[in-house]
């Protein structure tokens, strides 16, 4: 049921109070960290093998930022996420451009910014289908090593929309608000 904004997550949410070993250090790390535990989180710590492997996503955006810049990796997650038709990962990256001052339903991109959009577009789409010309254009602004970054990065993006997507995690308390600017995927045939 994906027509409301709490939508009732497929698995449940593990909570502080029930949470113990390497779970409770994982609360406190993030509760320390940020004063919060997402609900991404919260159902990931259901296990804590599949959580500490997901949290790989951080080390990947962390070096991603290094290669390509903080505004150009939350546009190429962006571009992912809304192009995936994840609502949770979309609404957490309209939230971070509007909060650098961009808006995120029109977003002035420079050339580097556009071929990274494209290549998360695609690869959602079709990965066998991201062609030679694209990954030329990109060559021209990336090494093969920073190419090597940028794929695997949305290779996790993909996998957290997935993710959030098939066990309908609902939305964070901090994106309610902003849970109108989220605009279905169209690209798929229905």
């Amino acid at each position: 049921n994906k027509k409301g904004v709490f939508i009732m997550a497929r698995v449940k949410f593990v909570e502080y109070e029930e949470a113990q070993g390497k779970v409770k250090e994982a609360f406190d790390y993030h509760l320390k960290k940020s004063g919060n535990v997402t609900n991404m989180k919260k159902a990931l710590l259901n296990d804590y093998i599949t959580y500490d492997t997901m949290m790989g996503w951080y080390t990947s955006y962390s070096r991603l930022v290094e290669v390509v810049g903080e505004r150009a990796a939350m546009i190429l997650a962006h571009s992912v996420s809304t192009t995936n038709g994840c609502i949770l990962c979309s609404l957490f990256f309209i939230r971070d451009l509007k909060a650098i001052g961009d808006d995120p339903k029109n977003l002035k991109l420079d050339e580097k910014e556009e071929l990274l959009s494209q290549l998360g577009m695609q690869m959602v789409k079709d990965p066998n289908g991201v062609t030679d010309e694209l990954m030329n254009n990109l060559k021209k602004h990336f090494n093969d090593s920073e190419i090597v970054v940028i794929v695997g990065f949305i290779s996790w993006m993909i996998a957290y929309n997935t993710f959030n997507s098939v066990l309908d995690i609902d939305l964070d308390e901090s994106l309610v608000g902003i849970a109108g600017e989220f605009e279905k995927e169209t690209w798929r045939k229905k």
